[in-house]
């Protein structure tokens, strides 16, 4: 399937949104965990925009603790995690740094 930031992503298992503090929000899976800095989707209400998350670290217990990419209007326990994950983009190499930041690449 396709996503927000190109190319294809890979199917995992479903979760559910455990435990939301602030932009940081902990998913619970039942099977495989993602990876981290892996991007995944919740979802929201039809005709909202997607809510992306970036899993930002593995705690335990089959959780994934994230960080929200946008606004979390609305999100609640029990929610579900959408089954896409995908690289999130990240830097892609000296153009992003800017002039003042010279590296040999």
């Amino acid at each position: 399937g396709s996503h927000p930031f190109g190319g294809s992503a890979a199917t995992l298992s479903k979760g559910k949104v455990d435990q939301v503090i602030g932009a940081i929000v902990d998913i619970q899976f039942d099977e495989k965990l993602p990876k981290i800095l892996n991007a995944l989707e919740v979802e929201v209400a039809e005709g909202s925009e997607h809510l992306v998350l970036e899993v930002a670290q593995h705690p335990g217990k089959n959780t994934v603790c994230t960080i929200a990419m946008g606004s979390m209007d609305g999100l609640v326990c029990g929610q579900k995690c959408g089954g896409q994950q995908w690289p999130h983009p990240g830097f892609c190499g000296p153009r992003d740094f800017g002039p003042y930041h010279q590296h040999d690449w």
